[in-house]
């Protein structure tokens, strides 16, 4: 789960590249963390205002990154629907047969949209044995860290906070010890290619990448 909302556009959180965008700089490590579990299926939920699933869970590892490539800050809305994130992130699980499931939540915010709240979606998560990791990122203060605690603890993950680009490197490492075995399904993996998947969301992003820079200029205006 990535958060996209609009504070995410912020510069300053790569002390090594302090004019690169927060968003870009979670992009790369999150990108580095995928070629690391090459033995497992992995999706991307984005959510803003509102969530939606990116790319659906898939052993297409090349695809998703291409997927990943084409999100921006603004795509999903401003806002930060965290349990619309969750509960969408759990849709997408549902369709996956494996011994263990997890969600990476990671977020510079506090919920404050959506018709879900962060309680129901944790439940649903709960009710299908759905680990999550939380991670706060940026100043202490900007995200709801007892919120963050609360999803992770509720469900069996753990709740990571970072304040700079070194920090989530290594919270990404961590979880990548945390969950040593492939989350796989050993009954059966989803080799689905995701390349005609790529056009829908390429074509998706592109016209609401339209819609939002309509909106900034109509601001400006």
């Amino acid at each position: 789960m990535l958060d996209a909302s609009g504070s995410m556009g912020e510069s300053g959180f790569d002390k090594k590249a302090p004019d690169k965008r927060k968003f870009d700089v979670v992009k790369s490590i999150v990108a580095d963390f995928i070629k690391k579990r090459f033995d497992d299926n992995i999706g991307l939920v984005v959510f803003g205002t509102f969530a939606f699933t990116a790319s659906p869970v898939t052993y297409d590892l090349k695809a998703l990154e291409q997927i990943l490539g084409m999100v921006d800050v603004g795509i999903a809305g401003q806002n930060t629907a965290i349990g619309e994130g969750i509960a969408q992130a759990v849709r997408s699980l549902g369709f996956v047969h494996a011994r263990e499931k997890m969600i990476i939540l990671l977020t510079d915010g506090r919920h404050n949209s959506g018709s879900v709240s962060p309680a129901s979606a944790v439940e649903q998560a709960r009710r299908n044995g759905i680990k999550i990791y939380t991670i706060g990122i940026g100043k202490q203060g900007t995200f709801d860290a007892a919120l963050l605690k609360r999803i992770a603890d509720e469900t069996g993950g753990k709740m990571f906070a970072a304040s700079g680009a070194e920090a989530l490197e290594s919270v990404y490492e961590a979880i990548d010890r945390l969950e040593p075995s492939p989350l796989r399904s050993e009954e059966r993996i989803n080799r689905r290619l995701l390349y005609p998947f790529i056009l829908l969301v390429a074509m998706f992003l592109f016209g609401a990448k339209i819609l939002y820079d309509s909106s900034l200029s109509r601001r400006r205006l």
